[in-house]
């Protein structure tokens, strides 16, 4: 199995163009963003051809979620993604009102041929291990963008009375979004951290047992974005307000880590 390490835009200086010509230069084999607006569309498209990048697209579901979803999907359809990562319906919304989100949006999917991980996000329908176990029982076919660091913030835990709802979690990943959280913030101020050592330990070994059960699965590529972000999920200075840590470094780190790990994991 191969694994393949995209470039999150999210953070990033310039335009588009300058950013993805950036993630090129860097090594990485494709760019993961939201949907560009339509006086970027052309120039978004022409620059990821032109730099022979694979594109997974970001989108949120807002206001009806079901039909929201559905045109998102038809719009992210033309930009030709690999992948498409969903922050979907509202962690608000009644078991009924969510069931009947994720029936449509699998309709939806299936219409398209286009693969959809619905991300386990604060705030959104998959926020916490057994919302998202609930769900993934219900609907066998749902598949995952596995970002743990929402869940151990929203738990304030390692997570460590909730291996049922993990072990299922896993199982369902298409897509992992490699950011380090802690039981008090879905960010570390740096995964090289000392301080931090037990988390990234956790988080790592999580994503080797995703990529274990992709290979037992026969998926011939795994996909990974390192995705720390900006202020404020980076933390800043009181005083200054400047970044604690440089946000391309991190995911540089990040991304390094990973690619050490995939390879002792699958050599």
């Amino acid at each position: 199995m191969k694994l393949k390490v995209y470039k999150s835009l999210w953070g990033m200086a310039g335009d588009c163009e300058e950013q993805i010509a950036r993630a090129a230069e860097a090594g990485y084999e494709g760019i993961e963003a939201p949907l560009p607006g339509k006086q970027d569309k052309k120039r978004f498209m022409q620059a990821v051809e032109r730099y022979r990048l694979s594109y997974i697209a970001l989108i949120y579901t807002h206001g009806a979620h079901q039909d929201s979803f559905a045109e998102l999907v038809a719009r992210a359809a033309d930009f030709r993604p690999e992948l498409i990562v969903a922050h979907s319906a509202k962690d608000s919304m009644n078991e009924k009102e969510q069931d009947r989100f994720f029936e449509k949006a699998l309709q939806a999917e299936q219409e398209r041929g286009i693969p959809v991980g619905h991300e386990t996000h604060r705030g959104r329908a998959m926020f916490t291990p057994w919302a998202t176990a609930r769900l993934l029982r219900k609907f066998p076919e749902l598949r995952i963008t596995a970002d743990f660091s929402h869940w151990v913030n929203v738990c304030e835990s390692h997570l460590e009375d909730q291996e049922e709802a993990i072990e299922l979690a896993i199982q369902k990943t298409i897509h992992i979004h490699g950011r380090i959280g802690f039981p008090e913030g879905p960010q570390v101020p740096h995964p090289a951290s000392p301080y931090f050592k037990t988390e990234l330990e956790l988080f790592l070994g999580w994503w080797k047992r995703i990529f274990a059960h992709q290979f037992q699965s026969g998926r011939k590529e795994a996909t990974f974005t390192a995705e720390f972000g900006p202020p404020g999920y980076m933390p800043v200075d009181p005083f200054t307000n400047k970044p604690v840590a440089d946000l391309w470094e991190v995911n540089e780190w990040m991304t390094d880590l990973m690619k050490e790990r995939f390879q002792e994991q699958f050599r």
